[in-house]
């Protein structure tokens, strides 16, 4: 691991189990009590968490900034596997499977700052409060879950649909019909998390706003015109 600096704080070890699902349900003193077995890292930009082959027994949180987790195939092309966000955590098969290895690397795509608990601190934790193993299970499940759509849709739909599906997904709940949406991603990451390249990431998103369904923004921001008419041009 490259960090920079590791510090023993225990202020934000606090606010670290208060942003993640698996432990802010937990009674004020529990989350108070798996805080001092935490330790936190700070990353800059680029730096890496972890990498494929590196001994896993670790459950790392996202505390602040951003991270991402990609898979490196034989022939040596980049697979995103997913982005963490404040509140997201990897790791949870070192929970469960003593003596794994990482299979993916994590590397900070901002000044990112994570905490980290031991697998031998969070199984202490697990046994005396159960409901976070449910948690724990809950969130894994969601992941399946995805990452089974997201072979689907590579292996079924086309580069077009995909991304409308992305955009649709990625649309705040209440945001009305016709609203912009913030990539979670570079155009870089995303054609590796949809299966395909940056250049044509960029063209569909450039057809697409010649057709009037979409306006591309700075800062990463889509304008969808009419999500209505844009989920109603997927093929």
């Amino acid at each position: 691991m490259e960090q920079n600096q590791c510090c023993h704080h225990q202020h934000g070890h606090g606010e670290c189990i208060r942003i993640v699902p698996i432990f802010n349900h937990l009674e004020e003193e529990q989350m108070n009590l798996i805080a001092e077995s935490i330790k936190s890292v700070h990353l800059q930009k680029g730096e890496m968490l972890f990498r494929a082959g590196e001994k896993d027994d670790t459950l790392y949180i996202i505390n602040s900034g951003k991270a991402r987790i990609y898979h490196l195939s034989e022939s040596g092309k980049e697979q995103l596997v997913r982005i963490l966000n404040p509140g997201d955590f990897t790791g949870e098969v070192a929970i469960f499977q003593p003596g794994s290895i990482h299979e993916n690397y994590a590397e900070a795509i901002q000044n990112t700052s994570i905490c980290l608990i031991k697998r031998e601190d969070l199984q202490k934790y697990l046994l005396e409060y159960p409901q976070i193993s449910i948690k724990i299970l809950s969130e894994v499940t969601m992941r399946l879950k995805n990452s089974e759509k997201q072979t689907t849709q590579v292996a079924t739909e086309n580069v077009e649909s995909r991304i409308i599906s992305f955009l649709a997904e990625n649309v705040e709940k209440g945001s009305g019909n016709s609203p912009t949406v913030t990539l979670p991603m570079s155009k870089k990451d995303l054609a590796s998390y949809l299966g395909t390249t940056p250049e044509t990431i960029s063209r569909k998103f450039t057809a697409l706003e010649e057709l009037g369904l979409i306006t591309q923004l700075p800062k990463r921001k889509i304008k969808i015109i009419n999500l209505d008419q844009l989920l109603l041009h997927v093929e």
